[in-house]
């Protein structure tokens, strides 16, 4: 032990020794150009293919790991892609190190304070790769967007202009209404953190261009903060930077183009409740082409979104409207049975109307009957609860073909040749209607019936959907709005 320590020692004295006789040549004025200072460092036994030793003395050997001080500029960030979730991004990418085999000067020397590399003029370079790059180029127009810089004492400034294609995971739970957070990782691909550490600049890190926060399509870019991302391997430990990028979708061009559009089609299709139910060409095209306008837009919104198994705001906010214009067409398609079916009843009856005698569950019907005079008093039986309630009796007189008078209890004296006489038993009223009869009274629920007070039920039925689908709407709105309006930002992992 003790002689490899002596041996790495000669070692560290050796290469300290040789630089201060390349700094002192350069010093007493040897090379007399940038040219001959390069190839007097690269040419002394110089190996590109080394690491350079750390900056660390207190620790024997290597000295440490090479410290690589890292800061990009943020030239542009475009197509943002939601089904293959990645992002375009063109950066200046710098990084700075110090390799003490390269120094050449002292301060206040003669020397120039830094040189310039130029191609084809090899030095070792950190292995740098970005871990969720998925295309990259280099720009080589009009020249190779380079800049490797050599100051006096060593230390290196790397500088190139990159464009790259990054994969960014995307969480669409709150599509169109979602804030997107993406990523860029670097990080060595083959030194561990005791050969190579990455740290950020001190001062302004991450740089932005200017007017990069609005000149995204349909992103706003909120913030960019970074981080640090060591990743564990089977391999190792490396060291790893990240930059955090918060992107904000603009919603102003889905309230534009989805939502008010799909809003005017739900209350189009509310039309046909104000359409006469005979005019039935007019609410099934009504009806029918809303929804197939309606199945049209969101399959257009669909087309730009990936398949994800789970369910988006904007996948809300269709079914929704999807079930509101198909309601209204199954309401359509209800009115028109219920018409039918009352018309074909109507005639039933009036084709039975010359039998004399017709009874059902509910009631004992006696057409043509010329009505008797009853007594207004109750019997002794029923007024002392013996018996059970007197019958309801109806009359019903044919004007126009409606029933005119409603007589519960006991009948004052009427005479119409043309009157129906309906017998009801109070005791099947008393296990059927009771709960109607208390429900009915409520002075809302009276309210409401003298507002619904027709005779035809399909037209009933088209009174309630004119106040029933316009609240369920305005109600879902109120509760879609309240989830779904506020953005939440998912967390970096």
């Amino acid at each position: 032990i003790q002689l490899n320590f002596f041996i790495e020692t000669i070692k560290h004295f050796i290469t300290s020794l040789s630089m201060f006789d390349s700094r002192s040549s350069f010093r007493n004025g040897d090379a007399s150009s940038d040219t001959e200072i390069i190839k007097k460092l690269l040419g002394k036994g110089y190996d590109w293919r080394v690491r350079p030793p750390g900056i660390n003395l207190t620790i024997p050997g290597t000295h440490g790991a090479v410290v690589v001080t890292v800061n990009m500029l943020i030239r542009s960030i475009s197509k943002i892609d939601d089904v293959n979730m990645e992002y375009s991004v063109q950066l200046t990418f710098r990084e700075e190190w110090v390799d003490g085999r390269l120094a050449f000067g002292f301060p206040g020397d003669n020397t120039p304070d830094f040189l310039i590399l130029t191609a084809g003029q090899q030095i070792w370079m950190p292995d740098s790769f970005f871990q969720n790059e998925k295309q990259a180029h280099k720009h080589d127009i009009d020249k190779p967007n380079v800049l490797i810089r050599i100051h006096r004492d060593g230390r290196i400034l790397y500088s190139v202009r990159i464009s790259m294609v990054l994969s960014c995971p995307m969480h669409l739970q709150y599509y169109p209404m979602d804030v997107q957070t993406c990523l860029i990782d670097l990080a060595s691909y083959a030194y561990t953190e005791s050969d190579i550490e990455y740290r950020w600049k001190e001062k302004e890190p991450v740089q932005l261009k200017k007017g990069l926060h609005s000149s995204l399509p349909s992103f706003e870019l909120n913030s960019v903060n970074t981080d640090l991302c060591t990743s564990k391997t089977n391999t190792g430990t490396y060291s790893c930077l990240r930059t955090v990028l918060e992107l904000k979708r603009q919603f102003s061009y889905y309230l534009l183009q989805l939502y008010i559009p799909s809003t005017m089609l739900v209350i189009v299709s509310w039309v046909s409740f104000w359409l006469d139910r005979g005019a039935v060409p007019a609410r099934v095209t009504l009806g029918v082409t809303t929804l197939l306008t309606m199945t049209t837009q969101a399959s257009g919104i669909n087309a730009k979104l990936p398949p994800v198994s789970y369910t988006k705001a904007i996948d809300v906010w269709i079914g929704a409207c999807l079930t509101f214009i198909f309601g209204a067409l199954l309401e359509f398609a209800w009115v028109t049975y219920i018409s039918s079916r009352s018309f074909y009843k109507r005639k039933k009856m009036c084709s039975s109307r010359n039998s004399l005698l017709m009874e059902t569950k509910q009631a004992l019907i006696i057409p043509n009957t010329v009505v008797a005079q009853f007594q207004d008093q109750p019997s002794d039986e029923v007024e002392m609860g013996l018996t059970s309630s007197p019958p309801d009796v109806w009359i019903r007189r044919h004007n126009n073909g409606k029933t005119v008078t409603e007589v519960n209890g006991l009948l004052n004296h009427t005479n119409d040749e043309s009157a129906e006489l309906i017998i009801i038993d109070a005791k099947h009223k008393n296990r059927r209607f009771i709960w109607w009869n208390t429900f009915k009274n409520v002075r809302l629920i009276r309210w409401v019936r003298h507002r619904l007070d027709v005779d035809d039920n399909a037209k009933r039925a088209d009174l309630i959907s004119r106040v029933l689908f316009p609240t369920l709407f305005i109600i879902f709105n109120f509760i879609y709005w309240i989830k779904y309006s506020q953005y939440h930002v998912p967390a970096a992992k």
